[in-house]
């Protein structure tokens, strides 16, 4: 025998990911890798007395989770401020707005986040309600998707926010019928009170990465793409953190960054985003690579500034004259796509409505016509409206389609503040998971936590089923269009597999496989004999989970 294995599980159902071995009952792992997969008996010749054994009890060994779209340093941060998230009701916020107020009397500014649009009429918060629970002070709190926020009076009067601002090009403030703001900030429209903010630090920077990180190693995630790291302004110190933490090796999970697109700016700020990645790879560590730029094509339906091919109805049913937003030009999104291509930079596309998604796709498509041979894995996030002409073209342009599966289910926002606006035409075309699998899609899932929970067994619940998670109090509800679920195992392997693929990390990560990185995690379950509609799947949690080997966390 050679130098035997530094761990081994024994007795678990090991699902790999791996279609040359796919189900196994023990692993070995040596130097951070894994050394032999098999049965009991077989991983058993590979140990000695000094290998610590751990006992798998049936339950599920599977790869780590890779989170393809997420955002941890501003939910880290936001954890620790005031924190919203754990509710979804009006009242509930005030409380909670009231209570840090009046814990933190010496804060400048009340900051945190995480309310839900669908807990107000019309997903429209009110300055007056803050005003009510914290008096005269400043307020600026995101939603839950960053998308819109939720600012006080005082907030307004600060940034100068009056009856005669004007809506800036990619955005919208809401007014009263005689035309003064209410409280409520939309996409661009955010960026008028985000410039007056104190500014955070690296070291805040940091802490936030470092708590976001412990939390989603309990989750049983070892990797993630985060979908925000700009490179100028107060933002670029996320990416000073990254590094940072890197060159320290406090950074345990295997990170890309996803390198911000200033829309603000033109094809002049690739050299800024080259400069970076350089920057990345001086570092040395394979625990943080910037080797992804991502763009923002449009906003979100529930605000109607995601781009769509044909208008928003009223509440009526009737069409309005609004087809939504495109942030970046059509024209200009082709060429800077090239660009970046040529560049060997991935991107990462935000493209929610069906227009939107068109028009990313059409970038790609330049850019795999110009450079026919180009291996970058580009890929399309959230794809909430896909028009089905579009469909196959993921797959004849190489394009990896990634879902934040969560939300492919009907919940009061979706009920209420997206689909009687979109029409049951357009309804009908939401969350394609299905329709791309079936075509050979290469499929990705990531959480856009904090913009809802980065618990992937929830979101493979609503994969799998299409319904929402037992613990959202909407028990027996009705299939969301049933013909998009995908199986257990492909939720599985969206998770690893896929999203591991999208950031070019299956050659390490993935699937468990001799001589690829253990970064694994062991449930505290059967993942594979559970209910899968009864809230079987989303009642797994990790028991352990491991990068490279090593224990990252440990339930308990």
């Amino acid at each position: 025998m050679s130098r035997p294995a530094d761990v081994a599980v024994l007795g678990a159902t090991v699902f790999t990911c791996d279609a040359d071995l796919p189900v196994a009952e023990a692993v070995a792992v040596r130097d951070g890798k894994v050394t032999a997969i098999g049965s009991v008996g077989d991983v058993r010749a590979h140990c000695d007395a000094t290998t610590e054994i751990v006992d798998g009890a049936g339950r599920t060994l599977m790869p780590g989770i890779v989170d393809a779209h997420i955002h941890p340093p501003m939910a880290g941060i936001e954890m620790a401020r005031c924190d919203l998230t754990g509710s979804d009701r009006r009242a509930d916020y005030l409380e909670l707005v009231g209570r840090y107020g009046r814990e933190n009397p010496d804060e400048a500014w009340i900051r945190g986040g995480g309310w839900s649009l669908a807990a107000f009429p019309r997903g429209i918060p009110l300055a007056s309600d803050l005003d009510g629970v914290v008096g005269n002070r400043p307020v600026f709190l995101p939603n839950r998707d960053h998308h819109s926020a939720w600012a006080s009076s005082r907030a307004l009067e600060l940034a100068g926010i009056t009856a005669a601002t004007p809506d800036p090009p990619d955005g919208r403030i809401e007014r009263d019928e005689v035309g003064n703001p209410t409280g409520a900030l939309h996409e661009g429209a955010m960026d008028i009170v985000e410039r007056i903010l104190p500014p955070l630090t690296v070291e805040d920077y940091a802490d936030g990465i470092l708590t976001a990180q412990a939390y989603l190693h309990s989750l049983g995630i070892t990797s993630w793409q985060d979908a925000w790291v700009p490179v100028s302004g107060d933002g670029a110190k996320a990416l000073d953190a990254y590094l940072s933490l890197a060159a320290k090796g406090q950074l345990t999970a295997r990170v890309v960054g996803a390198l911000w697109w200033n829309r603000a700016r033109g094809i002049d700020q690739v050299d800024d985003l080259v400069a970076a990645r350089n920057r990345s790879e001086a570092v040395g560590s394979d625990r943080f690579r910037a080797t992804s730029v991502k763009i923002m094509q449009d906003g979100v339906c529930e605000t109607f500034t995601a781009a769509m091919l044909t208008p928003y109805l009223d509440c009526h049913g009737h069409e309005t004259s609004n087809c939504g937003i495109s942030f970046v030009d059509p024209a200009d999104l082709r060429e800077y796509l090239v660009r970046l291509d040529a560049e060997g930079f991935q991107v990462h596309v935000h493209a929610i409505g069906d227009r939107g998604v068109r028009e990313a796709l059409d970038a790609v498509q330049a850019a795999r016509q110009h450079n026919p041979t180009g291996l970058a894995r580009h890929h399309l996030a959230h794809l909430q409206v896909v028009h089905p002409e579009d469909l196959e073209r993921f797959t004849a342009l190489r394009v990896t389609a990634n879902f934040q599966p969560l939300w492919a289910c009907e919940e009061p926002q979706m009920v209420e503040l997206t689909m009687p606006f979109l029409g049951p035409e357009r309804s009908a075309q939401q969350y394609p998971i299905g329709s791309l699998a079936r075509r050979g899609t290469h499929v990705a899932f990531g959480s856009d936590w904090p913009v809802s929970t980065p618990d992937p067994f929830a979101e493979m619940h609503v994969a799998v089923n299409r319904t929402p998670p037992p613990e959202d109090g909407r028990d027996g509800a009705s299939p969301f269009l049933p013909d998009e679920r995908v199986g257990l195992e492909d939720a599985v392997r969206y998770f690893t597999a896929g999203s591991a693929r999208v950031n070019s990390l299956d050659e390490v990560a993935g699937s468990i496989s001799v001589g690829k990185a253990a970064d694994m995690v062991l449930l505290d379950r059967d993942l594979f004999a559970v209910d899968r509609a009864d809230g079987g799947i989303a009642g797994c949690r990790a028991a352990l989970t491991f990068v490279g080997g090593e224990v990252v966390f440990e339930q308990g």
